[in-house]
């Protein structure tokens, strides 16, 4: 079986660290090889066993201390950094033969998906054997707007890595039944966001909420819970049907 690539994404503090440990064992309970990546050289804390880490070759202090900058300075130049020592990262990869690799991704998204040494992650990794698990933060989703700020961020995160993307509502144990219904709402129904908006939609572009609506954008979320572990079985779903399910990619990837 070929290698498949999942990138974790989402806004800081969304989970993508413990969605990627609570994946990887789920993976594990089912007897399925993977290995965990961490790619943020300014990672405090990891919860899961990374099988590859960035920190091996340099971390945060070892970023400011080398380059005189603060730590935001730091972690602009680590992103960058990361592309230059992706050979090395590819070859232990393959030393696993793990068919399912998954990419814990720096903890600030713009420092992933905006910066040019994502492109050259994902092409040296394979873009063809490349998906992407995007996190709705529950906080952030939990108002019309903040969701569709986070359907914006989602939409630029396809556009600049072309892969396909899985949305996935995380820690949604944090929200009550009737904020996450109605989040699942907005999800499956753009019609009913708009209308959530209220006074709000006088200040964004009509024509450019149909714009995301007619690309396909609006996709149910699967719901999951790092913490409570449920979720992970339709995020696997979710994987198999990029890869194997037989349907249009463009309709997945878009």
């Amino acid at each position: 079986m070929d290698q498949i690539y999942i990138y974790v994404v989402g806004i800081a503090g969304s989970g993508k660290t413990y969605l990627v440990k609570a994946f990887s064992d789920w993976l594990d309970f089912k007897k399925l090889d993977n290995i965990a990546i961490n790619l943020d050289p300014g990672a405090d804390n990891v919860p899961y066993s990374a099988d590859i880490d960035v920190r091996e070759w340099f971390t945060l202090e070892d970023i400011m201390a080398k380059y005189e900058v603060g730590p935001n300075g730091a972690q602009v130049i680590g992103a960058d950094l990361v592309a230059t020592i992706i050979d090395e990262i590819k070859d232990e990869i393959e030393y696993y033969t793990a068919p399912y690799v998954l990419i814990d991704t720096p903890g600030q998204m713009e420092l992933f998906v905006l910066r040019s040494s994502s492109e050259i992650i994902v092409n040296r990794l394979g873009r063809d054997r490349s998906a992407m698990i995007y996190l709705f933060d529950p906080i952030v989703s939990k108002t019309p707007n903040g969701f569709l700020s986070l359907l914006f961020m989602g939409s630029s995160a396809v556009l600049r890595l072309n892969i396909p993307q899985i949305p996935v509502l995380s820690k949604s144990d944090l929200l009550s039944d009737e904020e996450l219904k109605r989040i699942v709402e907005w999800s499956e129904n753009p019609e009913s966001l708009y209308d959530s908006l209220g006074y709000e939609r006088k200040t964004m572009s009509l024509e450019l909420f149909h714009l995301l609506k007619d690309l396909g954008l609006f996709r149910p979320l699967i719901i999951a819970s790092s913490t409570q572990g449920f979720g992970m079985d339709d995020i696997y779903d979710g994987i198999q049907e990029v890869f194997y399910g037989g349907d249009d990619l463009e309709k997945i990837l878009y």
